[in-house]
């Protein structure tokens, strides 16, 4: 590993980052910690697809327990290498399988580590875990449906429920197409303060994420679509729920009480993955990491503690 520079955080973690050489790309990431630390490090896998590990920066504050923490962009976004005009059926899930591997053996870390996914990253993470990879420990699957179909079912539920002008507002641009409309982007940003961060304003690592994906919204439009609760992009037919049975360790799974990724969508992960233990924040929405902070990173600090 060749350390592109190395300085303290904020708080006095040691903070390194990196370019790992992946194909014809380059995977930056960051190491917050001494891999050397005699714990088991764990890989963070951000959301979106296509949203930059800002917003889930919160992690780091797990290295306060002596173990090493490792962001990094998916490529695609952030301070990875950006493919605005690689064709679409590039995006797969299989590509980022493949760059998680790529990064694992880069960091000479295949003897052991945890993998916590978010969202799109938790998804990710079960399509990981499914396929039993050397030296996986532990798989916490945060704020992820286990199927697109739950998910669009959920969204379209929970909108039945918002007031009528939102409902008017999203259904008449969505028709149209016409999602940068301002009408159309005041409706989403109501949709977002309750069901994806109901801390508002939201903190400036959130405000990152969502920043530099409007810059390259490459892969988030075409696996996703224009936003959280309209998925019309390559992953729309995405279930991992007939492969769960496969994954063979200890999983932790996190949802929020008021999250996008509702309890009808998390489900299967509970019911399928053998011994999985399944946690939801009840002040929280779409991230605990950030909404329930302290209560969230003890949650998961201790799942990681008892399967090292």
């Amino acid at each position: 590993m060749e350390p592109l520079s190395s300085k303290d955080s904020g708080d006095q973690m040691k903070q390194t980052e990196g370019r790992a050489r992946f194909r014809d790309y380059e995977t930056w990431y960051r190491i917050t910690g001494d891999l050397g630390s005699g714990k088991t490090p764990i890989i963070l896998l951000h959301g979106g697809p296509g949203v930059a590990h800002n917003y889930i920066d919160a992690y780091k504050l797990l290295a306060n327990d002596g173990r090493a923490v490792i962001h990094y962009d998916q490529i695609g976004c952030g301070n990875s290498t950006h493919l605005p005009d690689a064709d679409p059926s590039f995006w797969t899930p299989q590509l980022f399988v493949d760059e998680l591997e790529n990064l694992i053996d880069h960091l000479g870390i295949r003897a052991g580590f945890h993998v916590l996914g978010q969202s799109w990253g938790g998804m990710l993470g079960a399509e990981y875990g499914v396929r039993r990879s050397k030296g996986l420990k532990s798989l916490t699957i945060a704020n992820s449906p286990a199927s697109m179909a739950l998910w669009s079912s959920e969204a379209m539920r929970q909108r039945s429920e918002m007031p009528q002008d939102i409902q008017d507002a999203l259904n008449k641009y969505e028709a149209s197409g016409d999602y940068d409309n301002p009408a159309y982007k005041a409706a989403t940003e109501w949709v977002y303060s309750r069901h994806v961060c109901r801390v508002v304003p939201n903190p400036p690592e959130v405000v990152a994420s969502f920043e530099q994906t409007a810059k390259d919204p490459t892969v988030y439009h075409t696996m996703n679509g224009p936003n959280e609760f309209f998925v019309v992009g390559t992953l729309k037919n995405w279930d991992i729920t007939p492969e769960l049975p496969k994954i063979n360790v200890p999983t932790l799974i996190i949802s929020g009480r008021h999250d996008e990724a509702t309890p009808a969508t998390v489900q299967p992960y509970k019911d399928l993955i053998p011994g999985a233990t399944w946690v939801i924040f009840e002040a929280s929405s779409h991230m605990p990491h950030v909404e329930e902070q302290p209560f969230c990173m003890g949650v998961v600090g201790g799942f990681l503690n008892a399967n090292d």
